[in-house]
Formats: structure tokens, sequence, C-alpha cells
């Protein structure tokens, strides 16, 4: 049987259109940067190096106090968006704002891997903000929030997600409650909040969050 050198096989394939496509081999301890298993490792290391240095800076600096942000949004939510928030890509995506407030804890649900705080912000006996607890944190306000966090700066939808994952358990770790009921007593706290209209309910994001007497 005729036999085609191996160098010729290789020559007709690059004519082809499909052609030979030559892939970069990694170094040793190298992790190619389209490679999925090196999503949580760059997730780690952004996370470390941009947590305490940008993100928490950037929501101290631009938190919106909650009655402010709800003021804003009675003039419609890409208004108070434009003024205050950051908007994710794509139709129907929501506009993230930094929030700031205080009030009275009316609600606690802490028998739960996502621990939620109601919050009474203008004292009218009824919850007005619910803060995130964790460790199960829904959303991805904490990476949407900020504009420093660009999806075009990732491999994939699948690698953006992970660096949400390992932002909201950066900010949950941190988070701790006294002893008992935190029931009638008053919190403050600082974080995220994505809302897709005016008048959806805010599920807050905190960074910060203090408990007082």
């Amino acid at each position: 049987m005729f036999r085609f050198p191996l160098t010729l096989v290789c020559a007709a394939l690059l004519l082809a259109p499909s052609g030979c496509k030559i892939v970069k081999t990694p170094a040793a301890g190298e992790t190619a940067a389209g490679d999925a298993t090196g999503d949580a490792a760059r997730a780690e290391t952004r996370v470390a190096e941009t947590y305490d240095a940008k993100l928490v800076p950037f929501i101290t600096e631009r938190a919106v106090p909650v009655a402010d942000l709800r003021a804003a949004l009675a003039g419609g939510l890409d208004t108070a968006g434009a003024a205050h928030g950051t908007r994710g890509s794509g139709a129907g995506a929501a506009w993230t704002f930094p929030v700031k407030g205080e009030g009275k804890v009316v609600e606690a649900a802490l028998d739960t891997r996502a621990r939620t705080l109601g919050i009474d912000t203008d004292g009218d006996g009824a919850a007005d903000a619910t803060l995130q607890l964790g460790p199960v944190i829904k959303g991805t306000a904490l990476r949407d929030v900020a504009p420093f966090y660009n999806f075009d700066d990732f491999r994939d939808q699948i690698e953006f997600a992970k660096l949400a994952r390992g932002l909201n358990d950066r900010a949950t770790a941190a988070i701790a409650l006294p002893e008992g009921d935190p029931k009638g007593r008053t919190v403050a706290f600082l974080g995220a909040v994505a809302l897709r209209s005016a008048t959806e309910p805010m599920l807050v994001t905190p960074v910060s969050l203090e408990v007082r007497p």
C-alpha cells in the first residue's frame, strides 16, 4: 500500500478550509487563558487583588442612601440608573446601584444557608430592604456594580460567573451577627442592589454590616 509522507499530509490539511490549528503548549505550571481548569485560580486572584483595593472603596464612595435611591426611582428606573447606577449589557439587563442605609431589623431568616435580614429603613414597621447574609447569595450585584469588571476581559460567561461567586463568598465571609435574635436591633449596611424595575423589592448584597444595640 502506498503511504503519503507525513509532511505532505499536513501540507494538504493546511490548504483545506479547516486547516491545522497550532495551539501553544503552556509552560510548566502555566494554564492557558482559554482553559477552564484555571477559572478558580484566576477568580481567586482577581478577588484578592480587587475586592479591598477597588470594589469596597468604589461602593463606599458612590453609595446612595436607600431613601435617596427610592426617591430617584420614583422618576423612573433608567433616570435613577443613569444618575447612580451601572447597567449590564443586553436587553433587559438590570441596573445595579451601590447603596447604604440604616434601619431596624423586622424580619430574620437565619436557619438557612441563604440567611437574610428584613430591614425597615423608613420607620413604617415593614421591611423595605432585604440584606443577604449568605453563604448562599442570589445574583451578581457585587460584580455588576463595578465597571472595572468587564465581561470582555473574561474567556466566557462561565468564568465571569465564577468571579461573581468569588466576590459573594468574600463578602459573606466578613459578615458576622451577634448571638441572639437580631429583631428590633438597628443595622447599618453598605452594599449593592440590582433592579430591573423601579418597584422591585431591594435585595441588597452587603460588603459591610454593623449591628447596633
